[in-house]
This record gives structure tokens, sequence and C-alpha cells, in this order.
């Protein structure tokens, strides 16, 4: 590691040197136009136009003097220095915002930065790129001057991002290095070393990013959506210059479009698994559009682990896996076996969402804010105070049945074996319709434990309690939803919603289970049987959906019997506290 420092130190230091920028074969201008293909937003653009930059929340004043303002976030002056936000001035489209990104990248120029962000390939990959992208808009019709300096400065560019590959850190980010680079090597193909620089580390790059089943390796659907957005950008700009698109690139574009595609709601909005958001429902469909011509939406991704069961107008998407491996779980959340679900364009059951400042964001990492059960008011994973995953379920297990039009998952984790010696099984069932939504969760330990199972809700869903005061109805679009639970305490509580721009005031419903609790706790001295033989042997019976039973609508939310299937075995004295729910629409 020291002596590859050492060596990528050398290189981007002779990078630097302007003896090298060889002022004769600097181009006078790009040979091949690279175009930026997204839309930019002209509110944001004419706050820029004003001196003002906004990002996640952050406003700042920006121009001569402020490139390396302390005060900055880092995320905020990554952005700043990345430059991507020259879109938003191009939305404008007056002559004011052309000299306002004109004049911002002449202060740049005479203004580098000399911070740890020159080592940033991803941050250089991006101004190369945004610099190019827009160069018909604020340089084309510049003086001699200006374009000559701002040739040089890409030129130099180009050999830091190529001194800086391979990339020390390997996630999404290491894609918009590559993307700049590729930039650089269409906009002045005769510096061929930029291209093959490109093509000597991508496929190994995509290799370690996309997994075979499409999913990418940081298990979030808004990283799925950026790692996608940067590949569409490299494939447009080799298409333009009409040069081969790289069997690897090809292969990724193919495979990540069906699962951004699997891990949208009825809304269009991404699943706030992990860290995403909701985003923008136009651009996703954008990127979709540059990415593939294929419509196709993924039915598994056994290596991403997430679930997805479309039954009639419903949905209901679940993380089924452990956090992402070390060294791409910085961003990870403690949300393994969280679900969401969703009817048509309404969402009802969600994720808390991510975080804009840095509090927010470790907050909203827990298991908390997340619709799972928490144990012990403990997460499933650990977060270190560098933001790394530090403890994570060691297994996690996911079985999926269907029989006519109804479908079952059975799933588990230990991450609660380590502090606890315990483990969760949950075993969700959606009827035929997508109307009927059931579960069963499941602690087994050494000794009776106190847990909560949180049900977050979408702000739209209006959340009151029935009559009696033991079924919550949910208002979902205008249809009725009752919610009911067997075992512990229901409660409708506070929460959180940061799936958008800005924080929402929702609500949550609650199960809280306390030792004691005579409805949900059993002890064992063997290994508590099959809950399918359970049900086999008439504890766990369906519902009559004819009407026999007095109030259907309020019986035991219990799970119809799956297809049959191997029963567990162990040994040893256990515990076992079960709570039982449903979910289902109301006629009327």
């Amino acid at each position: 590691m020291v002596l590859r420092r050492w060596s990528q130190d050398a290189r981007l230091s002779l990078a630097r040197l302007p003896s090298l920028a060889g002022l004769g074969r600097v181009p006078a201008a790009p040979v091949h136009a690279v175009r930026d293909l997204w839309p930019g937003d002209p509110t944001s653009g004419a706050q820029l136009a004003l001196g003002s930059l906004t990002y996640a929340g952050v406003m700042r004043r920006i121009g001569p003097g402020r490139w390396e303002d302390p005060s900055y976030p880092d995320s905020f002056r990554a952005y700043l220095h990345g430059f991507t936000w020259l879109r938003d001035l191009r939305a404008v489209g007056t002559d004011s915002a052309r000299l306002q990104a004109r004049a911002l990248v002449n202060d740049w120029l005479d203004h580098p930065p000399t911070d740890s962000m020159v080592r940033d390939c991803a941050v250089t990959g991006a101004r190369l790129a945004a610099w190019l992208g827009h160069y018909d808009f604020f340089a084309a019709s510049a003086d001699d001057g200006f374009r000559q300096r701002l040739m040089q400065r890409l030129l130099a560019e180009g050999r830091t991002i190529a001194a800086l590959l391979p990339p020390e850190t390997h996630d999404w980010r290491a894609l918009i290095a590559f993307k700049g680079l590729l930039a650089a090597a269409i906009a002045m193909p005769e510096h061929s070393g930029f291209l093959s620089r490109f093509m000597r580390y991508l496929d190994a790059e995509l290799a370690r990013q996309i997994m075979q089943d499409g999913c990418h390796i940081q298990r979030s659907p808004e990283i799925q959506f950026l790692a996608l957005r940067e590949l569409a950008e490299m494939r447009a700009m080799l298409q333009a210059a009409q040069l081969p698109l790289p069997d690897s690139l090809a292969l990724a574009l193919d495979r990540m479009s069906p699962v951004l595609r699997a891990m949208r709601h009825g809304d269009g909005g991404l699943a706030l698994f992990n860290g995403s958001h909701a985003g923008n429902v136009a651009m996703i469909e954008m990127v979709l559009a540059q990415s593939t011509r294929s419509r196709v939406v993924a039915t598994t991704m056994p290596d991403g682990g997430f679930i997805r069961l479309q039954v009639g107008r419903s949905l209901l998407l679940l993380d089924a896996a452990a956090p992402p491996p070390p060294g791409f779980d910085a961003l990870a959340h403690a949300g393994t076996l969280s679900f969401e679900f969703s009817v048509a364009r309404q969402r009802v059951i969600v994720n808390c969402g991510a975080g804009q400042t840095a509090e927010w964001r470790r907050a909203l990492r827990e298991s908390a804010a997340h619709s799972l059960l928490v144990l012990e008011g403990r997460s499933s994973s650990d977060i270190g105070p560098d933001g790394d995953i530090q403890r994570r379920p060691a297994h996690v297990t996911a079985e999926q049945m269907g029989q006519d039009g109804a479908h079952w998952l059975d799933l588990s984790h230990d991450g609660y074996h380590a502090p606890f010696g315990a483990s969760w099984r949950r075993r969700l069932y959606l009827g035929e319709g997508g109307e009927d939504l059931r579960g069963e969760e499941i602690i087994e330990g050494e000794r009776m434990q106190s847990f909560d199972l949180r049900f977050h809700l979408h702000p739209s869903v209006g959340a009151e309690w029935d009559a009696e005061g033991q079924i919550v109805v949910l208002d979902v679009g205008g249809r009725i939803w009752k919610f009911r639970a067997d075992g512990g305490t229901l409660a409708v509580e506070e929460s959180i919603y940061c799936g958008g721009l800005k924080p929402e005031r929702t609500r949550q419903i609650v199960i809280h289970v306390r030792p004691g609790d005579e409805l949900t706790a059993e002890a064992t001295e063997e290994s508590p049987p099959d809950a399918a033989t359970e049900m086999q042997s008439g504890e766990g019976a369906l519902p009559d959906r004819d009407g026999d039973s007095e109030e259907p609508e309020t019986k035991a939310a219990d799970i119809p019997v799956p297809p049959a299937r191997t029963a567990r075995t162990g040994s040893g004295e256990r515990t076992r506290q079960i709570v039982r729910w449903g979910l289902m629409r109301m006629e009327g």
C-alpha cells in the first residue's frame, strides 16, 4: 500500500507539471463534442447567477476567494468543485447565466484547490466531464486566452485522473473518475494514453462493483441509479465519438437497468433501502431510456439480496441480505429484513430514508428507522465511528414460495445472536389479489426479550384507531385498510419520512412486546416446531374467506399454510416469542 501510494504521488506530481502540458499539443477546442445529457434546474440556476449554491439542504455563497472556504461541509465542497451545477446555469439560458458560468470557471482556473480534494479522482472526473459537457455553453464564445487556459487545464485534469487510477476506493463514485477520463480521451484523442488507461481498468472496476444479477454491490436503489447514470453517460460519449462499446460496459447496462426498474414503487420513485431517497421520477426515466431500450423488470435478485413481489396492484419490496461488505458499507443501513409496501401509486409502509446532515444520516441508518423488528432497542448491525459497519448478521436466509396467486416468504437473520443470543425469523404472506398482507415475527433465544415491531407509514397515509381502539384504520388514497396484531401492545406513534428533499412528519404503527406478555411468549425444552407444522395442526388456520367467520377482518392475523417444505430441527432449551399481524383492505 505504501509503495502504491508513493508511485501514485509520483505520477500525480508529474501530471501537474506545467511543462508537461506541452502547449503545442493542446488543441484549441475539443475535437469531439461531449454534451451533458441531463436537464438542469432553472430555479437553482437563478440562485447561482446571484452567487449562491444549494446542495443537500446547504446553501452558501460562492465565488472569488471562496473555493476553499473552511465553513463548507465536505459534501458541499465536493459538489462545488465538481461543477455539475453548470447544467443549472445552462437551464436559465440567458447571457448573464453564461457569463456567470464563465466567470466562475475562470476564477477556479486562477485558484485551483490545494487541499486533499486534489486526490479525489471522482471530483476531478466530475469537473472534467462538466467542463467538456458544457463547453459550447460557457467557453465556445469566449476569447482565445480563456479557451487556451481551459484546454491546458483539461489536459492536466485528464493526466491527474490517469495518475490516480486505479482508484483507492471502489464505491460508485469511482465510475465518475472513469467518465471524466473518457471525456478527456474523446475531446483530446491525440492523447491516446487517456483511452488506453480507461480501457485498462474499466473491466475490473465493473466486475468489482456490479454483481451477476445486476445489483450494485452497495445494495442501494439510489446508488443503483447513480451508477447506471454514469455508465449511460459513458455509452453516449463512446457513441458520439463512434468508438466501440466495451463488452463489460454493455453487459453492465443490460444487467443493471432491470434491477433499477425492479426497485421502483408505483409512483416511479425508488425504494428507501440503504441510504436511498425516492428521487426524481423524470430523471430516473431519462437514465433508463439512455441505458437500454428494454423495459424488462428483474424478477429475482439473488446476489443483491432484494425480493420483489407484485400481486395485483400491490408491491412488496424487501431487503433480504446483510449490509454490503467492508469497503462498500460506508452508507449502509442496519435494515436487514425491512420491507416496503405500496398499492398502485400509493406508498403505504416505508423505511424512513436518508438524512441530509451527518446527525440525521447516522440516526436514519439505525434499525429503528426501518419497518422491521428491533430487539432490546439495539440495531441488527453496529455502525462504527468512521461510518463503516462493525457488526452485521452473519447468516441471512430467505425462502420464497408461491401457489395459486399467493406468496409466502420465510426469512431470518442472526444479527442479534452476538449481543443477546437470539435470532429473528420473519414469515410474510401476500394473498391473491394483493389485498391481504400478513406477518409472523418469531424471536428465539436463551431468555425472554423486549422488542418492538415498527411499521413506518408514508406521510400521505392517514392512521386512526377504530371505535374500540383495537385496530388501526389506514386511509390509503381513499381506500380503507385495517391493521391488526395479536401479541404485544399496539400503538401509533410519531415518525419521520426523509424520502424527498425535505423531512416530513409522519406516523408509525408499533407493536411493543415485553417479557411476560402471555399472548406471545412460550418456552420449549426442544427446538420449536416449524411454523408450517403449527398451521397444519390448526393453531394458525386460515380465516374463512367465504364469510363463515363472524368477523374475518378482526380475526387473528395467522398466515395460511404454505406449500409443503422441510421443517427445521435442532436441540437445546430455547424460548420463543411470537407476534402475528395483518394488513387487509376493507370493502366499501
